[in-house]
């Protein structure tokens, strides 16, 4: 029970330090523009700031200092499962933030990632060397088990990379992995790595709720965030799998049922390993390089049938969940390790697999198919309940947009266009008033009155200004300044 209670202290945290760091790290992205660029490729519509994944490693690392705070002094137990695993994630986090600033070629990014691999099996001790009876095998040589470790850690590093497409999808795939997994280690008595679990999903539901319903306070994971979720599943698979963990998982098996660990394993990160496998072998049959982006994730013909990114997000992390829970019941069932395992691949090929060549017979073939009516019941923008929640969420933003204009605004005259000189007016008349006339706007200010109305339009879109009262043709009259 104290266990249990030091673990929900310790998830609080992370929510907690993700919400206070998150506006901060948003507010340095907007300023010196670390943003996603949209292009022919990308989904999203305006430059979003990409250093979510900062603010979630953050909110990770301030849970589980407050975790071993709590539990106390275990120094071997710390530096055998603590440092290797942490140094690894701050040196994902690193890589990706320089690719998402920067830009870094695949053949850098793969080096490194499995460089990195290959220090954490060595650092740790562990690596993927029993499969735990399937197929008769238990454990087998490290010359075998380091490459094979190695190549499905750097495979899980790029398949969480590559799923990261919709609002949403990435962090949602994450969290209920990381639930699941942290389930599993506190069920095994592994109290340090369910922590890592649990504050990990808990560093990321901010993040997930800014990055689905925010608009001015969206920000993206980037490539450093998806980088650290492809490495922690890659490190809770290595300690599932390890041929230490074979006695504590023989004490959870009941009435003689066998605990598949592969299969569940296999269940738990189905979506983004078999999205992610079709993708690059349909590139290498194209003789295309396997890494070179498109749009043929299984995401992307969500949203060319119309379904919005909120409810592809949702429909991928069933089917994962879908998959997880037949697993589970052919476990129940007391069906072999080997059954469990091809009952999760069938199950996972038909759901991911099949989904995305119905999908993409639909967008060929089927235009006004009942799929493209039910998609348009999807977006739920201008519902009440999404606006308000959006509002909320977005408190904060609006100061640090205003701010972000002022900094551009701050020129010398001679440096600013006609256009940038009249909004500076405009912001400059309306400091420290609680109402102002657009006519007073229009004769006081300074800036061309023919394009005053142009340019608060433009404001209010950007939530910089609030229009209290309108014209008859819907011009605003009164406004003020979003403080």
């Amino acid at each position: 029970m104290i266990v249990l209670l030091q673990l929900v202290a310790a998830s609080l945290m992370s929510l907690m330090a993700v919400v206070w760091i998150f506006p901060r790290i948003l507010k340095i992205a907007k300023v010196k523009g670390l943003v996603d660029n949209p292009n022919a490729r990308k989904l999203q519509k305006v430059p979003v700031p990409v250093l979510g994944g900062i603010a979630v490693i953050f909110g990770l690392f301030a849970g589980y200092l407050t975790f071993l705070a709590l539990i106390g002094p275990e120094p071997q137990s710390v530096t055998r499962s603590l440092a290797p695993v942490l140094l690894g994630t701050s040196m994902m986090l690193y890589v990706g933030s320089l690719d998402d600033i920067l830009g870094l070629t695949p053949r850098i990014r793969l080096m490194i990632e499995m460089l990195v691999m290959l220090g954490l099996i060595y650092g740790s001790g562990i690596c993927a060397d029993s499969f735990h009876g399937l197929f008769g095998i238990d454990e087998f040589s490290w010359w075998l088990a380091v490459p094979l470790t190695v190549f499905a850690g750097v495979g899980l590093i790029n398949a969480y990379n590559m799923v990261d497409g919709v609002n949403g999808l990435s962090s949602g795939l994450s969290i209920t992995g990381a639930c699941m997994i942290g389930y599993l280690c506190y069920k095994r008595c592994d109290y340090l790595n369910a922590a890592l679990a649990f504050c990990f999903a808990a560093s990321l539901f901010p993040f997930l709720m800014h990055n689905v319903f925010g608009r001015r306070s969206k920000m993206f994971i980037g490539d450093g965030g998806t980088m650290v979720m492809g490495l922690l599943v890659s490190w809770f698979t290595m300690r599932v799998l390890t041929v230490e963990n074979a006695e504590s998982l023989e004490n959870m098996t009941h009435g003689g049922r066998e605990l598949g660990v592969v299969p569940m394993m296999t269940a738990i990160v189905c979506v983004p390993v078999f999205d992610t496998l079709r993708v690059m072998t349909a590139r290498i049959f194209k003789g295309v390089s396997p890494f070179k982006p498109d749009k043929t994730h299984l995401h992307h013909v969500f949203i060319a049938v119309g379904v919005s990114h909120s409810i592809t997000s949702l429909s991928e992390i069933l089917i994962n969940f879908i998959v997880v829970a037949i697993w589970f019941i052919a476990y129940k069932a007391g069906m072999s390790v080997n059954v469990q395992f091809v009952v999760v691949m069938v199950t996972a090929g038909a759901l991911v697999w099949g989904m995305y060549f119905f999908l993409n017979r639909v967008v060929r073939h089927n235009t006004d198919s009942w799929i493209r009516k039910f998609s348009l019941k999807t977006h739920f923008g201008k519902k009440i309940w999404w606006q308000r929640l959006e509002k909320w969420l977005d408190k904060g933003a609006y100061e640090d947009y205003l701010m972000i204009l002022k900094e551009r605004l701050n020129k010398k005259p001679e440096e600013m266009t006609y256009k940038e000189k009249d909004i500076a007016a405009i912001l400059n008349y309306m400091q420290d008033k609680k109402s102002v006339a657009v006519e007073d706007i229009k004769n006081e200010s300074g800036a061309e009155p023919m394009r005053v109305h142009t340019i608060l339009f433009e404001l209010e879109q950007k939530d910089v200004i609030e229009v209290l009262s309108r014209e008859m043709l819907g011009a605003a009259k009164n406004v003020r300044l979003c403080h």
